[in-house]
C-alpha cells in the first residue's frame, strides 16, 4: 500500500462569530515558500516634504477631508477599511518583500506582521464601531477629533503605522502617516494600498520629512489634534517639551525579562527565552533583554550549557534566505547597542561572545551575557539588538524584585509550573502584558492587547488591538441632556461598568489551548485640580476604590498643588488649564488628562485603572487541557 503523501493542513475555520484573528502563512506549505521567493519588491517612488509650507498644506487637505469623511455612516467607514484588509491579504507577500528589502525583517517576522495590521482593520471597523455606536445609543454625544498624526517606527513598520492609521479612520478621523526614516516604501506601501482601496487621498495621506525643523512643525500644528507615537520615551518627552498641550498617546520603551524558576519545563522555558530575545535580532520592543534565573538553575553548568546550544544553534542571515532565524539589525551598531555587544561590566562574562559576520556591519551572531548585576548598565539600558543578559535570582521573590526594578512596564514573562508560583508572579509582577509559560513577544490583536505600564506607555494606557483603544479618537461629551442625570443614576452606571467589564476578566478569543485574559487593575491614586465640582470624580473613586485627593484652586496655591504630586498620580486639570502644572507634570512624568468626567462608566472609568494583558499556555506539549 502506498503512503498518502498529500497535504493535510489548513487554518482552522474561525468558531465564534464577529472578529476573528487572520491566519499567518504555513510555512511548510511549499506554494507558500514559493510565493515569498518569487514576490518582488516594487519600485516606490516618495515625495519629500522640505518645508513647513508642505506641512501646513498637507493638514489643511486632512482637515477637509475630514468634515466630509466625520458625518459618513458608521458602516460607511466599516466597508471602506474592510476593503483595505482585503488589500493587504492579496498582496501579503509584496509587503513581505518591502519589509525584507527595506527593513532587513525575516519571513517568519514579517508574515505575521501582515495579519495584525489586517486584524487591526477588522478589529477597529468591528468591535470598535460597534463601541462608538453603543455610546451613541446612550445618550452620549461622540464626535471624530480631526486631524490624527501617526508616528510610526521601524521594527513594526507595516503593522504599528496600520494600527494607528484604522483606529483613527473607524473614529471618522482623518490621518497623516509619518513614518521612521529607515521605512518609508512600506509606510508608501501602505498608503497605496489604503488608496487603491478606495480611502480619499486626502484622508490619509503619507509625509516623508526629516526629524528636524520640519518634523517638529508636523507634530506641533497647532490643526493636529492628536499624535500616536510608537517610539522611545525620550521622544515622547521630546514630543511635549516642543507643545506641553499636545494631546499624545505613545508606546515607548522596555527593558523586558522572563523569569525561569526551578519548576519550569527546561526545554521549554530555554526555547521560549531565546525565541523572545533574538527573534527580529532583538529589535522589538517587546523583546526579552533578560533572563531572570533562580539560583539552583543559574548555578547549573548544564542549564548553562543547554542555553548556549540552542542560541549557538540559530541560523543568522538576510531575509533572502528562507532558513534564517536572525536577521540584520536596522543599521549598523552604534551606542548602547555597540557597547552591549562588545563590552562587558565588572563581574559579567561571555556565556556566547557575539560576533560581527560581514564588512555591512549589520548582521551579528547572537549573545549571551552572564553575571548581570541589579541596578548594572545592562539591567537598565535598552539595548535593543541581539543580546541577552541572565541575572542569578536568589528565588521567585527575589526574581520579582529585579523584574520590577525598572522605570519600563512593557512585557514580562514566567517560566513556571508550579501554579502557587504562577498565581504570586501574577499578583506582583507591574508590566502591561504578561506572559505565563510562553514567549513574551508576537501579541495578536484582541488576543494580548498591546501597551505597557510606567515608562513605557504616555497616557491612560488604552490598548492597541484592545476593547478601549478607539475612545481616545473620539470627543465625547455628556450630550444634550446630561442635566437629567443624578448622583444616583451616575454611580449606578458606574457601578454598572465596573461590574460587567473593569471587574470582569474577560477573554472573548476563547481558546482551549492558550487563556488570554484582559484584566482592569486600579491606579494608585487620582489627583485633581478643580473649580469646585468634582461629584462625578468623588463617585468614581469610590465604585473603584481608588484613592482620590481634590486641589480647589479657588483655594490651593499651585505650588502646593504641585508638591503634592507623586509619580505614580494621574492627573486629572478640570477648568483653566494652567501652564505651569502642564510643565511640571510632564516633568515628573505623570499623565495629565483635561478631558471633563463622563457621567457614563464606560468611559470615564477607563482612566481609573491600567489595562493588563495575561496570555498563559495551558497544554503540555499539544496535550489540551480536559473539558
Amino acid at each position: 500500500r502506498s503512503v498518502e503523501r498529500s497535504r493535510r493542513r489548513s487554518p482552522k475555520p474561525a468558531s465564534v462569530a464577529g472578529f476573528a484573528n487572520t491566519a499567518d502563512s504555513d510555512m511548510t506549505d511549499p506554494d507558500v515558500r514559493s510565493a515569498i521567493r518569487s514576490a518582488l519588491s516594487p519600485r516606490i517612488d516618495i515625495t519629500r516634504t522640505e518645508s513647513d509650507a508642505g506641512i501646513d498644506s498637507i493638514v489643511a487637505d486632512a482637515a477637509r477631508a475630514f468634515a466630509e469623511w466625520s458625518v459618513t455612516a458608521a458602516e460607511h467607514r466599516r466597508a471602506v477599511i474592510g476593503r483595505v484588509a482585503a488589500v493587504m491579504a492579496a498582496e501579503r507577500f509584496t509587503a513581505m518583500a518591502v519589509m525584507g528589502d527595506e527593513t532587513g525583517k525575516t519571513a517568519h517576522e514579517a508574515d505575521p506582521e501582515i495579519s495584525e495590521a489586517i486584524d487591526f482593520a477588522t478589529y477597529y471597523s468591528g468591535p470598535g464601531i460597534d463601541l462608538v455606536e453603543s455610546l451613541r445609543v446612550d445618550g452620549l454625544s461622540v464626535e471624530a477629533r480631526g486631524v490624527v498624526t501617526v508616528i510610526g517606527p521601524w521594527n513594526f513598520p507595516y503593522a504599528i503605522p496600520a494600527g494607528g492609521v484604522f483606529a483613527a479612520l473607524a473614529a471618522g478621523n482623518a490621518v497623516i502617516l509619518k513614518p521612521a526614516p529607515e521605512a518609508v516604501r512600506v509606510a508608501a506601501l501602505l498608503v497605496d494600498q489604503i488608496h487603491r482601496a478606495g480611502v480619499p487621498t486626502d484622508l490619509v495621506q503619507l509625509v516623508v520629512c526629516e526629524d528636524g525643523p520640519v518634523g517638529q512643525h508636523l507634530v506641533t500644528h497647532p490643526e493636529v489634534d492628536t499624535v500616536i507615537l510608537t517610539g522611545s520615551f525620550a521622544t515622547a518627552e521630546l514630543f511635549l517639551g516642543w507643545r506641553p498641550d499636545l494631546r499624545l498617546f505613545a508606546e515607548t520603551s522596555g527593558k523586558n525579562s522572563l523569569v525561569i524558576t526551578a519548576t519550569a519545563d527546561l526545554d521549554l522555558a530555554i526555547n521560549d527565552l531565546v525565541r523572545s530575545a533574538f527573534g527580529h535580532a532583538g529589535q522589538k520592543c517587546s523583546a526579552a533583554s533578560l533572563g531572570i534565573v533562580e539560583a539552583s538553575l543559574y548555578d547549573n553548568p548544564e542549564f548553562l550549557h543547554r542555553v548556549r546550544s540552542v542560541v549557538e544553534s540559530m541560523r543568522v542571515g538576510w531575509p533572502t534566505d528562507l532558513s534564517t532565524m536572525v536577521g540584520p539589525v536596522i543599521v549598523p551598531p552604534t551606542g548602547p547597542l555597540r557597547r552591549a555587544l562588545t563590552s562587558l561590566e565588572p563581574g559579567e562574562e561571555w556565556l556566547v561572545e557575539p560576533e560581527q559576520l560581514e564588512e555591512s556591519g549589520r548582521l551579528w551572531s547572537p549573545g549571551v551575557r552572564l553575571g548581570v548585576r541589579r541596578g548594572s548598565w545592562f539591567h537598565r539600558t535598552e539595548c535593543f539588538g541581539p543580546v541577552l543578559g541572565l541575572m542569578r535570582a536568589d528565588d521567585l521573590a527575589d526574581a520579582i524584585e529585579i523584574q520590577n526594578d525598572s522605570t519600563f512596564g512593557l512585557t514580562g514573562g514566567i517560566h513556571a509550573l508550579d501554579p502557587a508560583e504562577i498565581e504570586h508572579w501574577l499578583t506582583h509582577v507591574e508590566v502591561g502584558n504578561a506572559y505565563v509559560n510562553r514567549h513574551i513577544t508576537g501579541a495578536v490583536v484582541q488576543r494580548q492587547p498591546f501597551g505597557g505600564w510606567k515608562q513605557s506607555s504616555v497616557g491612560p494606557g488604552n490598548k492597541a488591538g484592545g476593547p478601549s483603544y478607539l475612545l481616545q479618537f473620539c470627543r465625547i461629551d455628556d450630550g444634550s441632556d446630561d442635566t437629567a442625570f443624578t448622583p444616583e443614576s451616575i454611580e449606578a452606571s458606574y457601578e454598572r461598568a465596573w461590574s460587567e467589564f473593569f471587574a470582569v476578566p474577560a477573554d472573548p478569543s476563547g481558546l482551549r489551548s492558550e487563556a488570554n485574559i484582559l484584566r482592569h487593575c486600579p491606579v494608585e491614586r487620582v489627583v485633581a485640580r478643580h473649580d469646585g465640582d468634582i461629584d462625578h470624580l468623588r463617585l468614581a473613586a469610590s465604585v473603584t476604590g481608588v484613592e482620590f485627593v481634590g486641589s480647589d484652586r479657588r483655594h490651593e496655591p499651585l505650588d502646593v498643588f504641585l508638591a503634592s504630586l507623586r509619580p505614580t498620580d494621574r492627573v486629572r486639570l478640570l477648568g483653566a488649564v494652567e501652564p505651569e502644572a502642564l510643565a511640571r507634570c510632564h516633568a515628573q512624568r505623570i499623565w495629565v488628562d483635561a478631558a471633563q468626567p463622563s457621567w457614563h462608566g464606560r468611559v470615564e472609568l477607563t482612566k481609573w485603572v491600567r489595562e493588563q494583558a495575561v496570555s498563559h499556555t495551558l497544554h503540555r506539549h499539544g496535550r489540551l487541557p480536559s473539558d
